[in-house]
């Protein structure tokens, strides 16, 4: 396998040498090769997400197929605008340099994907690295293997495979590509194998973007209208057991409110899960699975403590033969306990009570920072202290999840939730180099900025950079005989 790699690496180092990959012409190519790959595999895209993590197919065009097509006709859209150099704006007594920004590709990029959502965290990422002009090399999640093999099947076929590489396998496959030197890695995951990646990266100063997790809370304020109420219980439903059950980075980790609205809060949440979910989700087909026996055991593991198992307030079915766990409501579990401080990434959801809905600010920055903070409420002081006293890798207001699908808007973690961004523009910034470039002339020549040194040159240089605009001045009057 270490020959594999090798030989990979120095494939695709070639092809990024010869320049093929700079070529805006074959970047558009590629993507609407990708586009086209996905439109033709749409149904063995369904199945691969059905046999993987039981997604129902609505939910995988939604959070799959849906979002990497989006992305790439937005990348499309604005690719060439993306390439262009961008003037610098430079000091008038430099005048008349020019200066600009040109975007450049890093070279040879390494890309992790996650096993929640197998296709679009795979595909997203590589768009990115694409657009930006790089040479890729994709590790699809071993977790989810149907969605692994159908890319590693697939991506030949549609895409130039002297530039774009997909390599399967567990964790040896990753220890043997983390041996390596790239120019740049993307990994999605947990917080636990990213210290993995950034320590193997370090060793060959290799930039990484690490899109990580975290326990990202829903904060409910009183809402006096109830039929607000209801909307923002409509939005928590989905957005905490609608994207694979739960098992995603941004879905909702725990709830906080004040405990006069808890009872209703409560209520409210069993009656939307009933309608969304019915009686019996399991036979209704329409949740995700967990992915496998090792994450099952992991969240069952979390409702172990008999404090955790007495704070339940709905559900608690568990079919370990079919990976299934039912929507589980808990109200105020032992905050010292594992449920309130490893990220949950499953079914559960703690409905945590304070006294006062400010509290909840405090609350928040005692933990590590979260990849996203939800918020539903009206007061707009609350929402100015929410994000001028907290730090998330993002504030979402009165809807969740949504951000994920704005291109407009980074994506990314901060702290412990991950560092470095993506989506839209963000994803070509992320995979390319910002190369200042400044053109200067023979003319003028001033004197002044060399020695001998005497007062008045000290007097002009102070002049030059306190006012810039006396500097073009200086310059066009001439003071070449001093």
């Amino acid at each position: 396998m270490t020959e594999i790699v090798e030989e990979t690496l120095c494939e695709l180092r070639q092809t990024f040498k010869s320049g093929k990959t700079k070529s805006v012409a074959w970047r558009k190519t590629q993507l609407n090769a990708l586009r086209q790959l996905v439109k033709d595999n749409e149904e063995k895209v369904f199945e691969a997400l059905y046999q993987d993590l039981g997604k129902h197919p609505i939910e995988s065009y939604r959070d799959e197929i849906g979002v990497v097509v989006k992305t790439i006709n937005h990348t499309l859209s604005n690719l060439d605008k993306w390439v262009a150099p961008t003037k610098g704006k430079l000091p008038l007594f430099i005048f008349p340099t020019r200066g600009e920004v040109l975007p450049e590709p890093l070279g040879v990029v390494l890309i992790f994907a996650s096993w929640n959502f197998p296709i679009s965290l795979a595909l997203d990422p590589v768009i990115g690295a694409i657009a930006a002009g790089n040479a890729v090399v994709l590790k699809p999640s071993d977790q989810a293997p149907a969605c692994s093999s159908l890319i590693a099947k697939t991506i030949p076929q549609y895409m130039d495979p002297k530039a774009v590489r997909i390599i399967e396998g567990g964790p040896q496959i990753c220890e043997k590509l983390l041996q390596h030197k790239w120019d740049k890695i993307f990994f999605t995951g947990s917080p636990q194998v990213g210290r993995v990646v950034m320590t193997a990266a370090a060793k060959h100063l290799t930039p990484v973007t690490l899109e990580l997790g975290g326990k990202c809370p829903v904060i409910l304020d009183s809402l006096s209208n109830p039929s607000d109420l209801k909307v923002a219980i409509k939005r928590i439903v989905s957005g905490k057991w609608g994207p694979c059950s739960g098992q995603a980075c941004i879905g909702i980790d725990y709830m906080l409110v004040e405990e006069k609205l808890a009872p209703t809060v409560i209520e409210l949440l069993k009656k939307t899960m009933k309608r969304f979910y019915t009686e019996s989700p399991k036979d209704a087909n329409c949740m995700a699975r967990i992915v496998n026996k090792h994450h099952f055991q992991r969240v069952q593991n979390l409702l172990k403590d008999p404090l955790v198992e007495a704070s339940i307030v709905h559900g608690g079915s568990l079919d370990e033969e079919n990976l299934f766990i039912e929507p589980i409501i808990l109200l105020d579990p032992p905050l010292d306990a594992a449920i309130m401080n490893e990220e949950i990434f499953g079914p559960l959801l703690p409905v945590i009570t304070l006294k006062n809905i400010q509290e909840s600010i405090e609350f928040i920055n005692e933990g590590p920072k979260p990849l996203t903070i939800y918020a539903f409420t009206k007061d707009e002081n609350f929402k100015k202290k929410i994000l001028s006293e907290t730090s998330s890798g993002s504030v979402t207001f009165n809807d969740v999840l949504i951000q994920f699908l704005c291109d407009d808007l980074p994506f990314g973690g901060v702290g412990s939730s991950g560092f470095g961004r993506y989506h839209g523009k963000f994803s070509f910034d992320t995979f390319s180099h910002e190369k200042a470039v400044l053109r200067a002339g023979f003319f003028p020549e001033l004197e002044a900025r060399y020695p001998p040194w005497n007062n008045f040159k000290m007097t002009f240089i102070k002049l030059a950079y306190d006012l810039d605009y006396f500097g073009l001045f200086l310059l066009l009057v001439g003071l070449k005989r001093y």
